[in-house]
């Protein structure tokens, strides 16, 4: 977990150092000060783009140098740091311990699993952020998942390239770039497979509580690793037309159903398909510490508010003593039932 946070030129923030303590970590303030900007620092300590997804040159503090700058010392003497330099405000520098590393090393140290209200409509999303979901979640289970998902991208986007082109493409360069993606494409899917099984097993063991509980599947494309690679070469005539790759595991998508009910998260309420989400992420949590010996850093964006005062109780005591949970709000009195042993920092 972070035992230290320091911000630099990184949204609102010309300068930010928080020393939160292992548990509970409160961010409160009005709207527009700064609160999902913390949220989203700690998120870009994990491989990926955060949970904002947004532009590097977006996340520079406005009339600022031109870049930013995260950085923490995580417990156990461990100084992790990514961000930006003004000269080059789109690419990205990660170092661990000082020293430059890629961005996919960052799993290695830290696990960060996030919940906003951007998320709230996943379940009627298109099926990409599902699969970007579900693939936060199989990182927090497999450090090598990040690795395997870059790769996979980097040759699929290569091999569209090269049947875009106007002459004949070379085929023995094809059939290598299929063999690529063939196996982080086996890798990526075994995973992906691996964590819905876990996560299925996890929620069945649980009883109906004041969270709903989710059934999983993976639906869409659930080919083989084994074939994929023949699969891509009987479908180059159909992927050039397309001008991209009509199977492989980027074409898959996760199913949730609401147990209780029997029926499709796309098809129930606003306020069951919130539960059904935080019900997946506690078990996910619970699932990342069993394996990994730590809990995830949680970090929940405006959780609290959305809750009724039952279900906002019953969170606060489902993670008390589980590691460090992040959480923001605009009114101190939705973390009464917090006690008085939190960390809380107030934001203007």
């Amino acid at each position: 977990m972070l035992a230290r946070l320091i911000l630099t030129d990184f949204r609102n923030h010309a300068a930010l150092t928080i020393a939160p303590g292992p548990g509970f970590v409160v961010l409160t303030g009005e709207n527009g000060a700064g609160k999902t900007n913390v949220l989203e620092a700690v998120s870009l300590l994990a491989p990926g783009r955060g949970l904002r997804r947004a532009a590097l040159g977006d996340m520079a503090r406005q009339g600022g140098p031109g870049g930013f700058g995260v950085a923490a010392d995580l417990t156990g003497a461990v100084a992790i740091a990514t961000g930006t330099h003004a000269a080059a405000p789109e690419r990205r520098i990660v170092r661990v311990q000082s020293a430059a590393v890629a961005a996919t090393a960052l799993a290695e140290w830290l696990t960060v699993v996030w919940l906003t209200p951007a998320m709230d409509r996943l379940f009627v999303e298109p099926a990409g952020e599902r699969r970007r979901f579900l693939d936060r979640l199989t990182l927090a289970l497999s450090s090598s998942h990040a690795v395997h998902a870059n790769r996979y991208e980097a040759a699929m986007r290569a091999r569209n390239r090269l049947l875009a082109e106007d002459v004949p493409p070379d085929r023995e360069w094809l059939s290598a770039l299929e063999a690529q993606m063939a196996e982080h494409g086996a890798a990526i899917d075994a995973a992906r497979a691996e964590t819905v099984a876990a996560l299925t097993a996890r929620l069945l063991e649980q009883s109906d509580g004041p969270f709903a509980r989710a059934g999983l599947a993976l639906e869409g494309w659930t080919g083989a690793g084994d074939t994929l690679a023949a699969d891509l070469a009987r479908s180059r005539a159909r992927d050039a037309a397309a001008g991209r790759a009509l199977v492989g595991p980027h074409r898959s998508d996760l199913a949730v159903t609401h147990l209780g009910k029997g029926q499709a998260a796309g098809l129930c309420s606003t306020g069951e398909q919130k539960a059904l989400l935080l019900g997946l992420i506690l078990a996910h949590a619970d699932l990342v510490a069993e394996r990994s010996g730590a809990p995830p850093v949680l970090l929940l964006d405006e959780v609290a508010a959305h809750l009724d005062p039952l279900r906002r109780a019953a969170l606060f005591e489902r993670l008390a003593g589980k590691g460090q949970v992040w959480m923001t709000g605009t009114e101190d009195a939705l973390f009464a039932d917090l006690g008085s042993d939190f960390f809380r920092l107030q934001l203007t």
